[in-house]
């Protein structure tokens, strides 16, 4: 767990929260996000950057990315990383699928329903504009795994489907 401190910003403590959650820097296939993805994944569709933001700076942080179904199939199977399956997104693309890609919230804002929201909000902006079918989720925790079947749910999708944490890329 992240201790706060009143030296570190809300916003160094959401990217140690990710590099503790997700290690990125020791695997290649996983998506470094970083300006330049912050900035195409915008303009895939603006729903797939979600903040919540108060008087000391972001508290949330929730990234989608939406996919056609066949590499959604890869992405599970282990054919393609997530980086890939970044890559292959483009603009104008067919989406069918969401990857719920990262949720992260601080410490003291969790159990407030601000993750459900934004990504319940998202989900619903995508899905205005494309046929979206089905949520897929690499699990990382038993919490984000039950997060993602909730959204499903709420969203009138079927139960996610799930690559686990440590699979192949």
């Amino acid at each position: 767990m992240e201790k706060a401190s009143e030296e570190e910003s809300h916003f160094e403590r959401l990217i140690a929260l990710a590099d503790a959650v997700f290690d990125v820097k020791n695997d290649q296939g996983q998506l470094n996000v970083d300006e330049e993805v912050l900035s195409r994944l915008e303009e895939i569709h603006p729903a797939c950057v979600s903040e919540f933001t108060d008087e000391k700076g972001p508290a949330a942080w929730i990234l989608m990315i939406p996919s056609t179904e066949a590499n959604m199939k890869n992405f599970l199977s282990g054919n393609i990383s997530e980086k890939e399956l970044f890559e292959c997104c483009h603009p104008g693309d067919a989406f069918e699928a969401i990857y719920l890609c990262s949720a992260l919230v601080l410490e003291e804002y969790r159990r407030r329903g601000i993750a459900r929201k934004l990504s319940l909000d998202a989900i619903g902006k995508m899905k205005a504009d494309f046929p979206i079918k089905q949520l897929f989720v690499w699990a990382f925790s038993n919490e984000g795994l039950a997060c993602a079947r909730n959204l499903a749910e709420l969203s009138g999708l079927p139960e996610p489907l799930c690559r686990l944490a440590g699979s192949a890329d």
